[in-house]
C-alpha cells in the first residue's frame, strides 16, 4: 500500500522552496536569494541546511497543526464557561469579557469569548440581520442637531417599578445624556431638558417624535387659524422661546441613532444595574451619573468639525420661564383665579382680565400679567353661605262656595238655558 505524505504550506513557505531550489541548483547565489526573500545570507544558508535534510518539508513551518505555546489554559477558559452559565448568562460576548475583567481580573479578547461560547453550543448572542435603510449623513458640528426620546421599559427586572428613559444623543458625536422618570410626559421632558441644558448649553435644534409631549395633536383653534400658526404642544411652546427649533420625526427609522442607543441601554444599562443592584429611580439616576462619563468617553466619536453650537449655560432661573406648563385664566372682578379644581386670591393690585398660570417643574405655582409676578395665596376653604330659616305657615282651608255665588250660578243648567233664549 502506497501512501502520499502531502505537505501543507502558505504561499509565502511556496515561494521560499522554489528560491531555495534555484539555488541548491547553483543557479542564483546566497546573496541574491537573501535579496529576493528579503533574508540575510547566513538564514538562506540555514534554510538550505533544512532542505537537504527534511526536502520540502523542512521550510514549513514548524508549529503548523500543533497547541499554540502561547494558547490560553484550559483551566482558565474551564473558569470563564462556568462564570458565563452562573452570572453573564444572557451577556454579549463584548460585554462579558469586560465584566471578566472588571470583577474577576481574567483579561481575555471578546472574540476569544465569542468563539469559545459558540463551541459550547452557546450562540443566543448572534445577531439578526436587519433590513437595509438610506444613510443619513451626521451633522457636522456638536449641538447642531440633538435627538431626544423615552423608552419604555422594564428597566429594573422586576425588582422596582417600570419607568422611562429619557434619552438625548447629539447627532454629530454620539453624545449621551439620560435620566430616568416615571412616565413620559410634559413635566419629564421639561425637567430633563433643564439640566441638559446646565450641563452642556442649549441646542439649536431637537428631532423627536410625534408624542403628544412633543407635537400637539389638538386641531388649531379659530385665532390659530388666523395667524396661521400651528398648534403647539406645551414643550414644544417652551423650547421655542428658548430658540430651539423642534423638528417632528415622521418614523422611528428616522431618528436611529438614539433607537439604536435604546437597544444598547436595554443590553448593557440593565446588565449593569443588575450587578449594581439597582432598583428605584434615585439609585437608577445616580448610577447614570456614575455610568454615562464612562460610556461617552469610550463611544463618543470625533465630530467633522471642532466648533460646538451650543448657546453658553443658562441661568436657572431664565430656564424656569419658559420650561414651565403656561395656562391662560380669568381674573374675576374678586380678583381670583380657577386652576384646576382650586381657587387663588390676587393680591396685587392690577388692572386686567386675563393672567397666566406657569406651573413649575419643582411643582410651584406663577401667577403672571404680562411677565410681571403677582402676590396670591390659596384660597383653602370657601365662605359658607348663611341657610336662612324658611317661614313655616299653616295649610289653607279649603273654601266652599256660597250656594248663590256667581260661579255657582253659572253653572247651573237652568241659567244657561235662560241665557241661550234671551241671546236668541
Amino acid at each position: 500500500m502506497v501512501r502520499e505524505d502531502r505537505v501543507i504550506m502558505s504561499v509565502k513557505e511556496l515561494k521560499r522552496v522554489h528560491v531555495i531550489r534555484q539555488t541548491m541548483e547553483k543557479k542564483l547565489t546566497q546573496v541574491q536569494a537573501g535579496t529576493l526573500l528579503g533574508l540575510t545570507p547566513r538564514h538562506i544558508r540555514r534554510l538550505l541546511a533544512r532542505m537537504e535534510q527534511a526536502g520540502d518539508q523542512g521550510l514549513a513551518h514548524r508549529g503548523r497543526g500543533k497547541p499554540s505555546n502561547r494558547r490560553i489554559p484550559e483551566t482558565v477558559k474551564a473558569t470563564v464557561l462556568t462564570l458565563y452559565e452562573k452570572q453573564y448568562e444572557d451577556f454579549g460576548p463584548t460585554l462579558a469579557a469586560e465584566k471578566l475583567t472588571e470583577r474577576h481580573g481574567i483579561t481575555i479578547s471578546a472574540e476569544t469569548v465569542r468563539g469559545w461560547l459558540r463551541d459550547a453550543g452557546i450562540d443566543h448572542f448572534t445577531r439578526r440581520k436587519r433590513p437595509h435603510r438610506a444613510w443619513r449623513e451626521r451633522r457636522a458640528q456638536v449641538g447642531e442637531l440633538v435627538q431626544l426620546d423615552g423608552s419604555h421599559h422594564d428597566w429594573f427586572e422586576g425588582r422596582g417599578p417600570r419607568c422611562v428613559l429619557m434619552a438625548y444623543i447629539d447627532d454629530a458625536s454620539s453624545r449621551v445624556y439620560a435620566r430616568f422618570y416615571a412616565y413620559e410626559g410634559t413635566i419629564p421632558a421639561m425637567d430633563s431638558f433643564i439640566r441638559y441644558g446646565q450641563q452642556y448649553g442649549i441646542p439649536l435644534a431637537l428631532y423627536a417624535d410625534k408624542h403628544s409631549t412633543y407635537q400637539s395633536l389638538a386641531s388649531p383653534t379659530v385665532e390659530e387659524q388666523l395667524a396661521g400658526v400651528k398648534s403647539t404642544s406645551q414643550f414644544g411652546r417652551a423650547v421655542g422661546e428658548l430658540g430651539v427649533e423642534l423638528i417632528p420625526a415622521h418614523s422611528p427609522q428616522a431618528k436611529g441613532r438614539v433607537e439604536r442607543l435604546f437597544q444598547t441601554f436595554q443590553d448593557r444599562v440593565i446588565k449593569e444595574m443588575r450587578l449594581a443592584e439597582v432598583s428605584t429611580l434615585e439609585t437608577a439616576n445616580r448610577f447614570l451619573e456614575r455610568y454615562l462619563p464612562i460610556y461617552n468617553q469610550r463611544f463618543t466619536v470625533q465630530p467633522a468639525q471642532a466648533a460646538d453650537l451650543h448657546r453658553p449655560r443658562p441661568a436657572r432661573r431664565d430656564l424656569d420661564r419658559s420650561l414651565c406648563i403656561k395656562t391662560p385664566r380669568g381674573l374675576r372682578r374678586d380678583w381670583t383665579v380657577a386652576h384646576h379644581g382650586h381657587l387663588y386670591q390676587v393680591r396685587t393690585n392690577v388692572r386686567a382680565t386675563d393672567v397666566l398660570v406657569e406651573e413649575r417643574v419643582d411643582g410651584t405655582l406663577r401667577i403672571t400679567h404680562q411677565g410681571r409676578p403677582l402676590d396670591f395665596h390659596a384660597i383653602t376653604s370657601r365662605p359658607v353661605k348663611a341657610v336662612e330659616a324658611k317661614t313655616m305657615y299653616p295649610p289653607r282651608r279649603p273654601v266652599t262656595p256660597r250656594p248663590d255665588h256667581p260661579w255657582r250660578q253659572r253653572l247651573r243648567p237652568e241659567r244657561r238655558t235662560q241665557a241661550t233664549g234671551a241671546g236668541t
